[in-house]
């Protein structure tokens, strides 16, 4: 199949949105499929590369550091679309978001009467962080922005969504054509419990204590994801035997950093910052628990890959997480913003070790449907269905 796929965020960009897509494109190519992406260009000009058997051709776009400082945008891209379907004629059409490049997309692939698959990884709480004086009129921003999507997304023939939650937020939210949960996917080959790796020696090379018991966070260090509250939990905790590290970049990381520094407890919350791609399978296996608290999760690919590293979980109790998480069993749930349950629950996880190694095991059970290959398999049976 000649397969287009479109949304606002591809790699190198680091976000969930970003890693699905390239994962998605990526594993159909490796099928044998002719894969495309278009997507907004990371430099401000067009410009075309193949990498791991993908195409990849980019669109004008305008940098708006002053949201994020990944996010490029691609207004008016219609003559560019038009030009990319007159040359590449893609049989199918996948797009990621509801922004002006899939929407130009989609009008395209309309015109000339191909099938057009959507997935949304959209919530107006990934967004609210980032506008100003939101909470004055955040009823009427979430509306507008729902409807947005809504708009675009019951045009399309068939739509996905990364978890049975994720599908019925959005058909709450109206979309009445088809929905599918399928996950985002993991690959278990990449992620798994791995005997041979020195966890005290990856610890030191990244700052941390050996001997301290370990909750690591992985993803975007952006105020959504809620990174502040484990800090706050590890101060309530005030117990030396614990330490918190954060592993990523994002726009909170200053602001987590002066938190742990005014709180007076940087020796045990630790920043990694970015680490390669290369480490982050043996850093999540040197690690005890790993925590997501995030209140605005559809999924969680780090969740995932945590789970397929054999860990127990803390998270909080909030959108797709308790798909994942089952509470006393592969790790524990607390009330989301609630620092002193997330201590609560940290203290559940790192007094009792005799339940690590079970814990761990039902993670790696729960995990298994979640595997890339799973996924790249239905998305191929969607396709083929649409054709």
């Amino acid at each position: 199949m000649r397969i287009l796929i479109t949304g606002s965020s591809y790699a190198p960009a680091f976000n969930g949105q970003s890693i699905f897509t390239t994962t998605l494109a990526e594993g159909l190519a490796r099928r044998g499929h002719e894969v495309w992406v278009l997507t907004p260009s990371d430099t401000g000009k067009p410009y075309y590369i193949e990498r791991n058997g993908v195409h990849i051709q980019t669109v004008r776009a305008i940098e708006l550091r002053f949201l994020h400082n990944q996010l490029y945008a691609a207004f008016f891209p219609d003559l560019e679309v038009h030009h990319f379907f007159k040359t590449h004629k893609p049989e199918i059409v996948h797009i990621q978001d509801h922004y002006p490049l899939s929407f130009s997309v989609l009008h395209a692939a309309r015109r000339l009467k191909i099938k057009v698959i959507g997935t949304n990884h959209f919530m107006p709480d990934n967004l609210a962080p980032y506008i100003p004086l939101l909470s004055r009129i955040k009823p009427f921003f979430n509306s507008t922005l729902w409807m947005w999507m809504k708009w675009t997304f019951n045009s399309l023939d068939v739509v996905t969504a990364p978890s049975s939650t994720a599908a019925e937020i959005i058909r709450s939210q109206g979309v009445h054509v088809p929905v599918y949960p399928i996950s985002c996917g993991v690959s278990l080959a990449r992620f798994h419990p791995d005997a041979a790796v020195d966890k005290k020696a990856l610890r030191l090379r990244y700052g941390l204590d050996p001997e301290r018991k370990t909750f690591l966070f992985v993803g975007r260090v952006d105020r959504e994801k809620r990174v502040d509250l484990l800090i706050r939990a590890i101060k309530i905790l005030a117990r030396k035997d614990i330490q918190l590290t954060v592993t990523g970049t994002g726009a909170a990381l200053p602001m987590l950093k002066a938190l742990g520094h005014r709180l007076q407890i940087e020796d045990q919350v630790r920043f990694t910052d970015f680490v390669p791609a290369s480490d982050l399978p043996g850093l999540l296996n040197s690690a005890e628990f790993f925590a997501m608290p995030s209140e605005a999760e559809l999924l969680s690919i780090a969740s995932l890959e945590a789970m397929a590293s054999g860990l127990p979980l803390l998270a909080a109790r909030a959108r797709a997480l308790p798909e994942l998480v089952t509470d006393g069993l592969n790790g524990y749930l607390f009330k989301p913003g609630d620092a002193a349950d997330a201590a609560r629950c940290m203290a559940l996880l790192a007094d009792h070790p005799e339940n690590w190694a079970k814990m761990g095991a039902t993670s790696l059970e729960k995990v298994v449907p979640h595997d890339i290959e799973n996924v790249l398999e239905r998305y191929e049976e969607l396709y083929t269905q649409l054709l």
